[in-house]
């Protein structure tokens, strides 16, 4: 598994360690090793129902070799603290104060690693009135007002996939601030400890939508506003094969090549902006799109000003000639995966491996951090390995 020290993506050279966890914190560890990074996952000793067939299906956790250490053994916790000691990095997901009576808190990791980052990652964050409180994506959103704003008027919000939480609030934050505190850190030589929770970044999602609510451009109400699908240009669609396209016409010039290549004819509908119009403008597009499959609507919009596209599901959109010409899946072991992003152009990101099964690589990870094969077999017979 030499094939770790030879990807030179943006990130190489840098060591993580990322103590298990699931959701956004993968994720972060997901970009992070992307990138290059050697991020080594430190995996449960307990066997775990990840929820797949199999470990390969991991994708949040790619790239990794895997150790599987007991944090309840003295062992595993030094085990841990040697390997902060060459890391540039840190990622964990407890709750605020497990990683304190384990002996992995942030003081116990910087007195080892002063020039360490120590990157958090909790729903909540790590302090206030909901900081030891379960929860789940949709429960931090809800905090936002990000998850109140998506959806029908007059049904419950729909929750966004994980996408805006977890991932997009979450890991995304996580991975920046640690890239942020990464770089200060090579010029201050002093590390920090990087607080990201879900619901601090989703809200710092949600600054345009604050700043038009208060404005006076977003009216506090679901399916009322330019993107939430409350004003009739810009939304989905359902053809005559059950199937959907997408239409964004906010600008007249896109509006007009609509207009021109329909043949609708919205004469007596008054002005196309006064949202008392919307629902008029709304049944004459659900008419026509009706009218057509999803595949002949897309095959009318094929040029640059056309912003009509078809809604592909998920098994569609391998196969679409953009995605296609720009390997934005790519087949690694003979499973199909989002590639990385962004895209560098001279030090390009990789997949170099697929996730591995628990303790995969672990031993080979803790010779090139600096373990001697004798420290390598007190771990094993300690118990340390599970």
């Amino acid at each position: 598994m030499r094939r770790w020290g030879l990807h030179m993506g943006p990130l190489h050279g840098l060591k993580i360690v990322e103590l298990f966890c699931i959701g956004p914190g993968p994720y972060a560890g997901m970009l992070l090793s992307d990138m290059g990074a050697d991020v080594v996952l430190v995996d449960r000793a307990e066997e775990v129902d990840y929820g797949y067939p199999d470990y390969e299906y991991r994708y949040l956790y790619r790239n990794r070799r895997s150790i599987r250490l007991d944090l309840k053994t003295a062992e595993g916790r030094e085990a841990v603290l040697r390997l902060v000691e060459e890391a540039d990095g840190l990622i964990e997901g407890f709750r605020p104060g497990v990683a304190e009576r384990l002996g992995l808190g942030p003081d116990d990791c910087l007195a080892r690693n002063p020039r360490l980052v120590y990157g958090r990652m909790t729903g909540w964050g790590q302090q206030g009135p909901l900081a030891q409180r379960a929860g789940f994506d949709i429960n931090f959103m809800s905090t936002t007002g990000g998850l109140w704003a998506i959806g029908d008027e007059d049904r419950p919000p729909v929750p966004p996939l994980i996408l805006a939480g977890d991932f997009g609030g979450g890991g995304v934050f996580l991975a920046l601030g640690m890239t942020a505190a990464l770089l200060e850190a090579s010029h201050s030589g002093q590390g920090q400890v990087v607080d990201a929770a879900i619901s601090d970044g989703t809200l710092n999602l949600m600054a345009y939508f604050y700043g038009g609510l208060h404005g006076g451009t977003w009216v506090n109400q679901r399916k009322a506003n330019l993107v939430d699908g409350g004003d009739w240009r810009y939304g989905a669609w359902e053809c005559a094969d059950g199937k959907y396209v997408s239409t964004a016409l906010l600008q007249p010039k896109f509006l007009r090549n609509f207009v021109a290549k329909t043949g609708i004819d919205f004469s007596e509908l008054g002005d196309p902006t006064d949202r008392a119009n919307f629902p008029a403008y709304r049944t004459r597009m659900a008419a026509l799109f009706r009218t057509r499959t999803r595949d002949e609507w897309a095959a009318i919009f094929d040029d640059d000003d056309d912003t009509v596209m078809a809604v592909l599901d998920l098994l569609e959109a391998p196969d679409h000639p953009q995605n296609a010409l720009r390997n934005s899946f790519v087949q690694v072991g003979g499973t199909n995966q989002p590639a990385p992003a962004p895209r560098f152009s001279r030090t390009a990101s990789a997949i170099r491996g697929l996730s591995p099964r628990p303790g995969q690589g672990g031993e080979e990870a803790l010779a090139e951090w600096g373990f001697s094969a004798a420290e390598i077999d007190h771990l094993r017979g300690a118990g340390a390995f599970g």
